[in-house]
């Protein structure tokens, strides 16, 4: 299971593209590395650790 503090930088980096019109084309969460997988558009690439913290591609 996500984390809160996983689940509060999804919810931020899910408003923050919708304000920008951007389409969240995937979302992922992998449980063998417990890390959630965004796509955003065609061209971002962002992993949300199990601390919250935020890997942008």
């Amino acid at each position: 299971m996500p984390t809160v503090q996983q689940l509060e930088t999804f919810f931020r980096i899910c408003v923050q593209a919708s304000n920008l019109l951007r389409n969240i084309e995937l979302t992922r969460y992998d449980t063998r590395t417990q890390r959630i997988y965004l796509l955003v558009g065609n061209e971002i690439e962002i992993e949300i650790l199990s601390n919250g913290e935020e890997l942008i591609k």
